[in-house]
């Protein structure tokens, strides 16, 4: 265990560097295993089961952390219940230029640009195949390529390449730094995505003895029409489960201090709203059964809580960690489990949806 004043210390210095450069040297002390293990054991009432993977906790890190797979295992270490490597594209790309990424330490929250900038199919890959007999459960989000003639057969190869090794997958078509990217959250265009992308998992895994569960990551700033459009789509078409959401192109609520109208995703403690009104109402349209992934401003152990009774039954952060270090995770889970003690209840799950309806007629 880290004793506090030394991780305090080590996040001041972070936060000294320049936002991707201290995002690089996180993961180096990551992989030097510079940053150990966190000596808990999960409530075993926190745990989730869905498709057929249980989750030790409902807490995962978001993809964007760990883009090209390189310390899913170290992550797992620090507490997480789950990780997501990538968004991942069949060619390396370098993204946008640098500075591409911006702390709002007035406002809690991170605008970036990044681009999918990751090293390819080929260098995650190379990465799983050696942590094959790992336990943990580590989900791959796929993404395109910027110049992709046929960004549709981008997220199919990154299914194909992926179908033996992940233990479920985000089709990522929600980054705002991909031009374009997002058209494909319109009906047509998403119909033949996820289509496509079901189809290819199924025929990927039909000797693996497992249907890899498939998700689709969606942005917060879609429109209600928009929404039920989507919701409707992966009901269809069969999809697995939702990320709601990725990062906003909206500055409501900003205090204006910092680089806040640089161009990028705003994520961090600015999106908690919005993307927890859009979680309550995609859970509307889809109805229970629906996995979804709550995602957006997760910063405490009451905003894990609000997100699962608005509709969530797991939960992922990263901007939130910028700020307050790797203790958050612990402080979470710990968190979670004091509400369940304060209600009386057995799992998350009875907390699910128990204040759906009331942030579903909030206003963003």
């Amino acid at each position: 265990m880290i004793p506090p004043f030394l991780e305090n210390a080590a996040l001041k210095g972070l936060q000294c560097l320049d936002a991707e450069t201290a995002h690089r040297a996180t993961i180096l002390a990551l992989k030097s295993g510079l940053m150990p293990a966190r000596r808990r054991t999960d409530d075993p009432r926190l745990a989730v089961r869905l498709w057929d993977l249980t989750f030790p906790n409902p807490l995962g890190m978001a993809a964007g952390f760990d883009k090209n797979g390189e310390v899913p295992d170290a992550l797992l270490k620090l507490g997480f219940g789950y990780t997501e490597a990538g968004s991942v594209t069949p060619r390396p790309q370098p993204g946008n230029p640098r500075p591409r990424v911006f702390r709002l330490p007035a406002d809690e929250g991170v605008i970036n640009r990044y681009g999918f900038n990751n090293e390819g199919h080929a260098a995650l890959r190379q990465r799983l195949e050696a942590r094959r007999k790992q336990s943990g459960i580590v989900g791959i989000n796929v993404g395109a390529n910027k110049d992709a003639a046929d960004r549709i057969a981008d997220y199919v190869a990154g299914i194909t390449a992926f179908a033996d090794l992940a233990s479920y997958f985000t089709v990522n078509i929600s980054s705002p730094n991909t031009p374009g990217l997002r058209d494909l959250q319109a009906r047509s265009a998403l119909a033949d995505l996820l289509t496509a992308v079901i189809t290819a998992r199924d025929a990927s895994t039909q000797k693996l003895g497992r249907k890899v569960p498939v998700l689709l990551k969606i942005a917060p700033d879609v429109a209600d029409e928009d929404l039920r459009d989507i919701v409707e789509e992966v009901l269809a078409k069969k999809v697995d489960g939702l990320i709601v959401s990725n990062t906003t192109i909206g500055r409501e609520g900003l205090s204006g201090k910092g680089p806040a109208q640089e161009t990028g995703g705003l994520s961090g403690k600015p999106l908690f709203r919005k993307s927890t009104i859009m979680l309550a109402r995609a859970r509307k349209l889809a109805g229970p059964d629906l996995p979804i992934i709550g995602v957006g401003g997760i910063d405490s152990a009451e905003t894990a809580w609000t997100k699962i009774t608005a509709g969530a039954d797991l939960l992922q952060l990263y901007s939130a960690l910028v700020f307050k270090g790797a203790g958050l995770i612990d402080e979470i889970l710990s968190g979670l489990s004091a509400k369940l003690d304060q209600h009386g209840l057995a799992s998350l799950r009875e907390a699910r949806d128990a204040n759906v309806d009331a942030w579903a007629s909030e206003t963003a």
